[in-house]
């Protein structure tokens, strides 16, 4: 990221965005109730949301070439895949009880 005010703001946005899921699973995991575990998924879906939209913003501005942006945009995008489908099997494992 050059050093600039706009990309030094949203770099630290994306350090607070980009490791606070590994923390939130974390939590998941040692969740209380599966109503727990749930909730603590949607904050990791939430804060990988979150995390897009700042690097969409980046590519946006022409902080930084896309093709530097596009390995670490599909990674998080995957993640997201792998949240949402633990948050609907969590579901349907919720409704079936």
């Amino acid at each position: 990221m050059p050093n600039t005010i706009s990309a030094n703001a949203i770099a630290k946005q994306i350090i607070r965005s980009g490791t606070s899921p590994s923390a939130n699973y974390r939590a998941a995991c040692v969740g209380k109730s599966d109503k727990d575990f749930l909730n603590k998924l949607k904050m990791c879906e939430e804060e990988l949301d979150e995390t897009a939209h700042w690097l969409d913003l980046i590519i946006a501005c022409d902080i930084m070439p896309k093709e530097r942006m596009q390995d670490l945009y599909n990674e998080n995008l995957e993640l997201v895949k792998i949240i949402v489908a633990s948050i609907k099997t969590m579901r349907t494992k919720i409704e079936s009880d």
